[in-house]
Parts: C-alpha cells; structure tokens; sequence
C-alpha cells in the first residue's frame, strides 16, 4: 500500500511535522501551484491560512483531497460551493486560540476602562493629569458569537464582575438569539464580537447598529474583519456615537498604511494578534500531527466543520454532530 500523500500550503515558518515522517509522503506547495497539486494529494494542510487560494484552486468533479485542515479557527477564506458541497471533510484549528483571544480582549477591556491609552500619551507629552477611571464590576458586556472563544471571553470577563450576555446564532439555554442583539447591544457598555465571518454576519456592525450603542460604549471585533462597516464605525466614532473602539481584524489586511482607520480617534489598531501568543505555530503543528494520526487509523476527526453553517458547531446546538 503507497503512502497516502499530504500537500502543504506553506508559509514561513513552514510546521514541524517530524512525527509524520516516513508514514505520509509530504509536498509543500505555494499559491501558485496549488491547484495542480490538489487532484494528487490525500489531505492538505492549509498552514498559510491567510491564504484565498484554496477557493480559486479547488477542482470542481474531478480528484480531490479528502480531507482538508486549516491551521486557523475561522474556514471562511477556504470555503467556496466547490469544496462545500464535497463530501470532502473540512476540519479547523478549534482549541488553540480561545484563551490567547479571551486574555486579549479582556486586556483591551481594561486598557479602556483604566485609560491606558490616554495615560501613555500624556507621559509622552510629559503632563502630569490625575482624572477617575471606571470601574469594570458592574458594567455589562455583550459577546457575540456562542463558540469557544466567545464563551472563553465571557468567563474572564464575568470573573472581573462583568454582566455578559453570549449571543449565538440561536437561542438556548444560556445563550442568546440573535433577535435579542440589538436589545442587549442598546444597554450594553462592552460590545464584543468573536463571530465567524458567514453571510449572515458579512456587514452586520453597521451604522445602524452604532446608532443602538451607548455613547459610552465599546466596540471590540476579534472575529473578522468584513463584518465590520469600517467607515461606519469611524463616522460612529468620530460623532462620538459611541465612546471608542479596538479592531484587531480588518476588511483588507495587512492594514494599507494610507487608511483612515491609522487617525480615527478613540480607535485601537493592532495587526490581528490576539491569538499568537510565544509557541502558537508549534501548538498549531501538535495538533495537526495528533489530527492525522486520527485520521490515517480511521478515526473520526475533531474539530469538525459544517461546511452549510461556516463553522464547527457547539455541542449544544440543535443538529450538531455531537447531539446525534
């Protein structure tokens, strides 16, 4: 029997997947040659996950991998009706990034309510201004988006006295519908989104929904950078509709040098990092080793995506995987 082929699509630094060697036959490829590869290969590693061109390469009818991992939590750059409706299974990296995401947004929270960022500017300008912060006990937070890094948000944030309201895409439980957003967002002063990027998320922090904010309020997005209007939160921001916000993921990214968004004032730009914590490519290759050594014994495989909904269901979602 002839090993099974992996195909990369790589980025430096490329995995270490030393534990595979010699059980699986490894071709890394670039962007370039992916869709020549693609009918060839058993699984791909899709490691350069701030890649499109799994979208553009990925064969209609003919061979194809049969199974695909992408070293990232969100699947919405990989996803394209081709591969969606495959029976080809799409699995993420769902485990590595939560608590990295959740200790991030709790420090931008903090950087806030303590005026972090007004106390760095004036120690840069040498001026000497004692003023009151806030107190975060007590304040209430909404965190859309009901998977894992959003309910790892709502956990710190509710050990610091936090009234967190989760939103998912429907209501159980705990957790809010999302009919009940703009109800909460209106009383929120935290307004966090941890959501995957799908259609029906694509835009929905727009002008209308800073409009439903507090002035005091903030806006933080951890999720993905479409489903922010962008101008509609500088112009939010600028007529002080709402008090300030922090955005670690954009429309276009890297962020071009020449975007407004560098001046908006009371608006906090970071370089999509909140997840890469010291360690996280190594933490990422670990789990892909331990994922295909499941999957070459026939195993079933964690992480699961539903290709119809564009991420990996909770357990406690009506017509999971896990609840059949």
């Amino acid at each position: 029997m002839s090993e099974p082929t992996l195909l990369v699509l790589d980025a430096a630094p490329p995995p270490r997947l030393g534990r595979l060697t010699g059980r699986v036959r490894i071709r890394s490829v670039d962007e370039a040659g992916l869709a020549a590869e693609l009918p060839h290969a058993d699984a791909l590693l899709v490691w350069d996950f701030t890649s499109d061109a799994v979208r553009a390469a990925w064969p209609g009818d003919g061979p194809r991998p049969r199974w695909v991992h992408t070293a990232s939590a969100g699947v919405d750059r990989l996803l394209c009706p081709e591969l969606a409706g495959s029976d080809t299974v799409l699995t993420n990296a769902r485990g590595i990034f939560e608590q990295p995401i959740a200790e991030y947004v709790l420090g931008l929270v903090l950087a806030f309510a303590k005026d972090v960022p007004g106390t760095l500017e004036l120690q840069h300008r040498r001026r000497w201004h004692h003023r009151e912060s806030e107190q975060l006990a007590g304040t209430r937070a909404v965190v859309v988006g009901a998977g894992p890094i959003g309910r790892e948000i709502t956990r710190l944030l509710d050990a610091l006295g936090v009234q967190v309201a989760l939103v998912g895409r429907t209501a159980r439980r705990t957790i809010h519908g999302a009919d009940d957003l703009d109800r909460l967002a209106a009383l929120a002063d935290w307004v966090i989104c941890a959501a995957p990027l799908t259609e029906r998320t694509r835009g929905m922090f727009d002008a209308r929904f800073f409009g439903l904010m507090q002035p005091s309020a903030r806006f933080i997005n951890v999720g993905r950078g479409p489903m922010v209007v962008e101008d509609d939160l500088a112009d939010a921001l600028r007529r002080r509709w709402i008090a300030g916000a922090a955005l670690d993921v954009f429309q276009h990214e890297p962020l071009a040098a020449g975007s407004e968004l560098w001046d908006v004032p009371d608006l906090i730009v970071s370089p999509h990092m909140s997840g890469d914590t010291v360690g996280w490519r190594d933490r990422l290759g670990e789990q892909f080793v331990e994922m295909y050594e499941r999957w070459a014994a026939g195993e079933p495989l964690p992480n699961v995506v539903d290709k119809r909904r564009g991420y990996v269901p909770s357990p406690d979602v009506p017509g999971s995987p896990e609840r059949r």
